[in-house]
């Protein structure tokens, strides 16, 4: 079956709920948004859905922080770089299992960036 890129909102659900399915099932993340984050999931994914087309795509609305979502979280259970590196890794790999194009590479660059910048603020204070 040949990839296409990331071209729409409905392809970044796709890649979301993709990625969040094997997150909830994970041994290391799996806990963290099940049991410590308690994730309302008809919250979250829509947030996700809307934060990845202004990154992707510049246009959406998204509306949190980020930074004091994660800062939060890890007050409640310490997030490693272990973590960060293995949310990175799923995340990478579930883009390259469903797309392929400019799009998906610019993903995966961003979200390295992005989890290298949460690494760098909670892990460094």
């Amino acid at each position: 079956m040949e990839k296409k890129d990331i071209l729409s909102r409905a392809d970044i659900e796709l890649l979301v709920n993709r990625f969040y399915d094997k997150v909830k099932e994970d041994a290391i993340l799996g806990y963290l948004f099940n049991d410590v984050a308690k994730t309302n999931w008809q919250v979250h994914l829509p947030k996700m859905y809307d934060f990845w087309e202004v990154v992707l795509f510049a246009k959406g609305s998204f509306k949190g922080n980020p930074m004091l979502v994660h800062r939060q979280l890890h007050e409640k259970s310490a997030l490693s770089e272990a973590h960060f590196n293995h949310w990175l890794v799923i995340f990478k790999e579930t883009v390259d299992e469903l797309f392929e194009g400019e799009n998906a590479e610019n993903i995966k660059y961003s979200v390295a960036n992005i989890a290298g910048n949460l690494m760098y603020k909670l892990l460094s204070v």
